[in-house]
């Protein structure tokens, strides 16, 4: 199988990647590959003659979405409308990773795939923006949402918990920010299993379970057997310019049913960490 990747050296892109043959994959990142500019990103496509595209590419500095709208949208919106139209006009299936972002946050059990997005900040809008143009564009789509994505080598919050921990740094961590943490390797191993049954559509795809920011942080410290301080504190006590949905766990009802199942995030959590995981 031809596949492209936008977006190649980030975390996910990194990762999918590395499961590919040499000669089947098609890297594509920035500034050799700009998908902010339509005649660029369809040469690209349209030269590597590929099957798919695995569009990872994206503005993800949430923060820097809620100071800059216009540019959030510019990356994620319209950038995600040059790669659909390029794979359009090519002849290729995509794949769109969007964010538990594009909900509210007001729910009280997982978000369902066929539950109603409602962003609430400049980021979440952006990414639904590039939802609605994979799926008005094409009919041969992946609409895969995943959400607090990390893995090696990437400015994640982890990295920045452990540094901050190392450091002998205080840590205020909030406790009503609740989500599904999802380690890039296992969501990566999801998606190729997901492009080999060609059924298209909407998935929800992150390690099983979720927790608060409080509590992925309490457990990471735990498992890198690190003994910083760590502070319990809500939403409303930090000033920030964006506002995070408070409660956007995903539940995974599509993938499963093709037998699709990430294993859960604590465990996931330990192999990152480099430490056995036990079962509490």
């Amino acid at each position: 199988m031809r596949v492209f990747i936008t977006g190649s050296s980030g975390q996910l892109g990194r990762a999918l990647a590395a499961r590919l043959e040499a000669g089947e994959v098609f890297p594509c990142q920035r500034p050799e590959c700009d998908i902010t500019k339509p005649a660029e990103i369809r040469k690209a496509i349209l030269s590597a003659r590929p099957e798919i595209v695995l569009h990872c590419a994206a503005f993800t500095d949430v923060d820097g979405a809620a100071r800059d709208p216009a540019l959030a949208y510019r990356v994620n919106g319209q950038g995600t409308q040059n790669v659909a139209l390029a794979c359009a006009e090519a002849g290729a299936a995509m794949l769109y990773v969007s964010s538990n972002e594009v909900f509210d946050g007001r729910a009280t059990e997982p978000y369902a795939e066929i539950d109603a997005p409602n962003p609430i900040n400049a980021y979440g809008r952006s990414k639904r923006a590039g939802e609605w143009y994979v799926t008005r564009q094409l009919t041969q789509f992946y609409v895969v949402r995943t959400c607090w994505l990390y893995a090696g080598g990437g400015n994640n919050f982890i990295h920045k918990i452990l540094a901050r921990a190392r450091a002998g740094q205080p840590l205020r961590v909030v406790t009503d920010e609740v989500a599904s943490p999802t380690f890039a390797p296992d969501l990566a191993d999801a998606i190729m299993r997901l492009i080999a049954t060609g059924e298209f559509g909407v998935y929800h795809l992150t390690n099983a379970g979720y927790c608060s920011r409080f509590e992925w942080a309490r457990r990471a410290l735990e498992l890198a057997g690190l003994d910083g301080p760590l502070e319990p504190t809500t939403l409303d006590s930090f000033a920030r310019p964006s506002t995070p949905p408070p409660f956007t766990p995903l539940a995974n009802h599509a993938a499963a049913a093709l037998g699709i199942n990430l294993r859960p995030w604590e465990e996931a959590l330990a192999e990152f960490l480099g430490v056995k995981y036990h079962v509490p």
